[in-house]
């Protein structure tokens, strides 16, 4: 069975700095803007529109689904993992055209938004929690399919929209369920 400690992770240590930053005007409207992407992302997934969900990221973007033991020590090994858009296309379109499993209804949670850094040149770091509810004709009261906490690099496009550069999803989760097959 898998230890229960505190993470490894040092910058989830610096709760000076994430005081100061929660103060600033800037961080303030980058942490506005990212739980709207948020809110988007978890909208196109929540409905089931795999093949939308590349769009969200830039095309060299990277995306990881991992377990926190891993993340803490380095390991890459994840449940998901994808670089590039290209990569992310066929992930969704494979899971939307050829994936067979029961009838299921997703609700993302993305909560608790932490902007750690702004870069001059529009690249935004973030850290947010997420817990992945699943509810499943044979168990039609839900469950916590997945609950921890991604950890985000945002870029600033040229029209002004933020795109992923990079989103790992560190899972706390225990136990995951053999139905992982779609992002978080």
């Amino acid at each position: 069975m898998r230890e229960l400690r505190p993470t490894l992770d040092k910058s989830l240590k610096d709760v000076k700095g994430t005081l100061v930053r929660a103060r600033d005007p800037a961080y303030r409207e980058a942490k506005h803007e990212v739980e709207a992407f948020n809110a988007a992302y978890c909208a196109v997934l929540d409905d089931g529109d795999l093949e939308d969900w590349p769009e969200f990221f830039t095309e060299d973007g990277f995306y990881n689904i991992v377990s926190r033991e891993n993340f803490d020590y380095g390991l890459p090994v994840g449940l998901v993992y994808c670089e590039g858009k290209n990569m992310m296309r066929d992930r969704a379109l494979a899971i939307a055209k050829t994936s067979m499993f029961g009838p299921r209804y997703l609700r993302h949670y993305m909560t608790n938004t932490r902007i750690s850094e702004i870069g001059e040149n529009g690249m935004i770091r973030a850290e947010t929690n997420y817990m992945l509810i699943e509810v499943l004709s044979e168990l039609p009261s839900g469950r916590i399919h997945q609950a921890g906490r991604m950890q985000d690099v945002f870029e600033t496009q040229d029209d002004g929209r933020l795109l992923l550069k990079s989103r790992v999803a560190i899972y706390d989760t225990l136990l995951v369920h053999n139905a992982l097959v779609l992002p978080v």
